[in-house]
């Protein structure tokens, strides 16, 4: 009888035992929250990378942008941007293709959400215990990579064609960092829209309302100044302008606090309510169990 006692306790104490106890331990306790929103955005650029249409696109389109509007916008316009702003007007452009980009490449994060909706897999999301915060972040985050890699493209060959950045290489990262800040607004809403019509076309239709209009009634590719007065007030609200502005100034002007401080502040505060609006829609889908 001692001697079957003494060997229960002799296995209980065992270190394999604690090890394998503990083990047991750590497999039945959730996940992190960073464990979470690594499942999500490893998942959203795998989607990404097996799609060569993404892939190919993400390279080629910004390459477009910049030689198709420096070519178009140039030859009009070049002249009196260079004499109001003493750059070519390649070094103006840069900057706007660079947001442009980044507004393209978030509108796009609605339709993958729609997809998702459509096969199935949204619904299959929702009844997991994940964290609908990590679930967006995730993604969100899937979407900023994209962001990066066409910004880096679009300064690189900006330079290899003659523009010029003032502030040098961590200038140049810099204004990676502020397309990425931009596109996170656009992301939450572009999801937002996703949410809320649960429609692939609608959402396309939705986000290019908004994404054109917009460009074009910004200082992106013409001075503030250079538009109608009524435009002129528009331009002034458009979050466009202020993630375009921000960009500009590292490109021209260099570390201008005072005017890089103000753009930025507004960016953040759009992602922040953003963001928010996002999660709430997808905390609220998720208690629905669309």
């Amino acid at each position: 009888m001692s001697s079957g006692a003494s060997t229960r306790t002799a296995s209980v104490e065992d270190p394999q035992v604690h090890e394998t106890l503990a083990s047991s331990a750590d497999v039945a306790q959730p996940p992190s929250y960073l464990a979470e929103v690594w499942v999500n955005f490893k998942r959203w650029n795998l989607k990404a990378l097996r799609n060569p249409f993404i892939v190919v696109g993400s390279v080629v389109q910004p390459v477009v942008f910049l030689l198709l509007f420096s070519e178009v916008f140039g030859g009009v316009v070049g002249a009196a941007i260079g004499d109001a702003a003493g750059v070519g007007y390649l070094t103006f452009l840069v900057p706007a293709i660079v947001i442009q980009v980044a507004l393209i490449a978030a509108s796009s994060s609605g339709i993958g959400l729609v997809n998702d909706v459509e096969n199935g897999m949204f619904e299959k999301v929702l009844v997991t215990p994940m964290r609908r915060s990590a679930v967006f972040v995730g993604k969100t985050l899937s979407e900023m990579v994209r962001v990066a890699v066409q910004g880096v493209l679009i300064i690189v060959l900006g330079v290899v064609l003659g523009a010029t950045v003032e502030t040098g290489v961590l200038g140049a990262l810099a204004m990676v960092g502020v397309a990425v800040l931009f596109s996170l607004w656009f992301t939450a809403f572009s999801n937002v829209l996703a949410l809320v019509t649960r429609d692939q076309e609608s959402t396309i239709i939705g986000a290019n309302l908004l994404v054109f209009p917009l460009l074009f009634v910004s200082s992106a590719f013409l001075p503030v100044e250079s538009l109608p007065g009524w435009m002129q007030v528009v331009a002034r609200l458009n979050p466009i302008t202020y993630g375009v502005d921000a960009t500009r100034t590292l490109m021209l002007e260099g570390w201008n606090w005072s005017a890089l401080a103000p753009d930025l502040a507004v960016l953040v505060a759009l992602d922040v309510v953003l963001g928010a609006l996002a999660v709430y829609m997808l905390t609220r889908a998720s208690s629905a169990r669309v």
